[in-house]
């Protein structure tokens, strides 16, 4: 499958790349790794007449402390967030997860950025043109009926990053900028859990860094996830957990899933019930049960909505009893 025409963008700041999206609004597609883009641009899910590539922006990579936050510049490859040696000690449920991002070349180029505003995914988009046409579309995409909740309204295509759960589970925020100017948002309010519309971020404004709060460093962290091939594809569930350790007893405990629902989501009830507890297999079982109780999976992916319900219990309850057996 051929891309279609653009013409190709490459501002060299955050400055110029929102004058970018502002003379082009709605026209234009924003180019960071390519992984999720580029297979999507040759399905004609999108259809641009500009592409923006914002890898020559120097002020999006890296990462830097201070007293405060953590932050990662979101053209930070998954690659390099992997093996920082400061975010393995500080934040190891991040590196975690982006360690199980796809593959290692996939994740030389993908970025966290491209993580996570990553499009929602589902067996009635994610096809070619000619495969869409035979179906009728979708909401999603060119038409209004939703293959997998007939009558219904709503896009549930899922999504499917790993770095946001994780991201989650520590209290990160990012930073956004547009023609009006930077502002910052909490990820936990980044997301709206509409399948077609994901994200609370306006077409001429682009994630520019993440910050993760210094509060949070320390944390034992873990992510599991469910996939077909374990090698290289997106997850089918996924489940992320943080907590610090007293004397045996869990503080502050998050856990946050992925992959099964059109957003990313913490689990309010799994930090109730496992809080001041003891790590044992009875807490790790009803934080698994919170977990799938939130769960929402319908027949977007090749697995059965019920068997990814249950794998988010399984993999709660794996992810909580690693960091037991570590400790």
């Amino acid at each position: 499958m051929s891309l279609a025409e653009f013409q190709y963008l490459r501002p060299r700041t955050i400055d110029e790349a929102v004058a970018f999206l502002a003379r082009h609004e709605g026209d234009l597609e924003i180019l960071a790794g390519g992984t999720d883009l580029i297979p999507s641009m040759r399905q004609r899910l999108f259809t641009p007449g500009y592409v923006m590539d914002i890898r020559g922006i120097a002020e999006m990579r890296g990462v830097h402390e201070d007293h405060e936050y953590t932050t990662i510049g979101a053209l930070t490859t998954l690659t390099a967030i992997e093996r920082h040696p400061q975010l393995r000690r500080d934040y190891p449920v991040l590196t975690e997860a982006a360690a199980t991002v796809a593959s290692p070349i996939l994740r030389n180029m993908g970025t966290l950025g491209g993580n996570i505003c990553l499009d929602t995914r589902c067996l009635w988009y994610n096809q070619s043109l000619t495969w869409r046409q035979s179906c009728g579309f979708c909401i999603k995409k060119d038409g209004d009926l939703c293959h997998v909740a007939p009558g219904g309204t709503k896009c549930w295509a899922a999504f499917s990053a790993d770095t946001p759960p994780a991201l989650l589970c520590l209290g990160a925020g990012i930073e956004i900028a547009g023609p009006k100017g930077v502002r910052r948002v909490l990820l936990n309010h980044f997301y709206t859990n509409e399948g077609d519309a994901r994200m609370n971020l306006a077409r001429n404004e682009l994630v520019t860094r993440v910050y993760l709060p210094r509060s949070a460093a320390g944390q034992r962290g873990a992510y599991r996830k469910l996939r077909v091939r374990g090698s290289i594809d997106y997850p089918l569930a996924g489940v992320a957990v943080s907590f610090r350790q007293t004397n045996g007893h869990i503080n502050d405990p998050q856990v946050a899933i992925t992959a099964v629902n059109p957003a990313p989501f913490l689990v309010p009830d799994a930090h109730n019930l496992l809080n001041g507890q003891a790590l044992d297999e009875s807490a790790a079982a009803a934080a698994g049960d919170a977990a799938a109780n939130i769960s929402k999976p319908l027949t977007t992916s090749a697995l059965t909505p019920e068997y990814r319900r249950e794998m988010v219990k399984v993999l709660t309850k794996r992810a909580l009893l690693s960091l037991g057996s570590r400790s």
